[in-house]
């Protein structure tokens, strides 16, 4: 007897929801993208093109550019910005699939997402990077051993939806975490590119790379990321990973010169093309506006 195989859909055709589109697709999984306008254009025309080693290639994908109710999918993952993230869930409420993946930033957890779709929610983050330049997937993908996929209920349990996508991403053989307290580290996550992404700012503006290259940028990076970890831990939010817990122990130097090291990388570089940088504004802005309300609901000033 056959295995019945997996649906997914993929809502958002941006940078990772292409790369994650393309590893399923690789691994065999049935596939959909949900593409607007140009992108689904593009999509349907060209298929999913990526660079490999300096050579362009492209994958067959199925996309659609429009959701019907009862089109059922085993999960759908949500894979935008979190300032689009609540207009993303609007567009697929009424769905009938069960299982709906956000993979995305959150500086407050997840509660208005639960009320847009209640308890199909399964927070995630990605463990992919990258940009898409001229319709083409450069894609940034750290190894195993330092980033994978985060993902985990709203309770904590190991349910057996969690179990179902972790033999999804086993599949695929991309590497996952099953977390425990994903608010917590949505949370301590958003607060990192608030800090990191932040710094690269100043009066709204991405900074120059000489400027972006100082170390007043690593301090203002460093008494960032202090100020608001301290602050969540008195509104009694876990940091999460643990080890970010460090960062609150070390003296400013010595972060100040690891981010001087970092300020440095081609990551960081690329994060100042102006595509990426004005559409990573508009994220942090709103990240750290929601973080603020959060904390002044806890009666606290970071």
């Amino acid at each position: 007897m056959s295995v019945r195989q997996n649906r997914i859909l993929i809502f958002g055709a941006g940078v990772i929801g292409s790369i994650y589109a393309m590893k399923f697709i690789e691994a065999g999984i049935d596939v959909t993208m949900f593409a607007r306008s140009n992108k689904f254009k593009a999509l349907k025309e060209n298929g999913l093109q990526y660079s490999e080693k300096g050579v362009v290639k492209s994958i067959k994908v199925n996309v659609i550019d429009k959701i019907e109710n009862d089109d059922v999918y085993d999960f759908i993952f949500v894979t935008v910005r979190y300032d689009q993230s609540e207009s993303a869930l609007l567009a697929i409420k009424d769905n009938q699939s069960k299982n709906i993946v956000t993979m995305t930033n959150s500086s407050i957890g997840f509660s208005t997402w639960l009320d847009i779709i209640g308890d199909r929610l399964l927070p995630a983050f990605p463990g992919f990077g990258g940009q898409i330049k001229d319709g083409i997937l450069y894609a940034r993908i750290p190894p195993k051993a330092l980033v994978a996929t985060m993902f985990g209920e709203n309770n904590g349990l190991v349910t057996e939806r969690i179990e179902n996508l972790a033999k999804l991403f086993k599949t695929a053989k991309l590497p996952y975490t099953i977390n425990k307290d994903m608010k917590a580290f949505l949370i301590t996550h958003s607060i990192s590119d608030i800090a990191l992404l932040g710094g690269l700012y100043f009066e709204n503006k991405i900074s120059d790379e000489k400027t972006a290259r100082t170390r007043k940028t690593a301090h203002k990076i460093t008494i960032t990321l202090k100020a608001y970890l301290r602050a969540i831990q008195k509104a009694g939010v876990s940091i999460n990973p643990s080890a970010f817990k460090i960062v609150l122990k070390l003296p400013n130097f010595i972060l100040e010169t690891f981010f001087m090291m970092w300020l440095r990388t081609k990551m960081v570089k690329d994060m100042m093309l102006q595509d990426y940088a004005n559409n990573a504004n508009n994220e942090v802005v709103k990240l750290n506006n929601d973080l603020l309300k959060f904390l002044s609901q806890n009666g606290i000033t970071p």
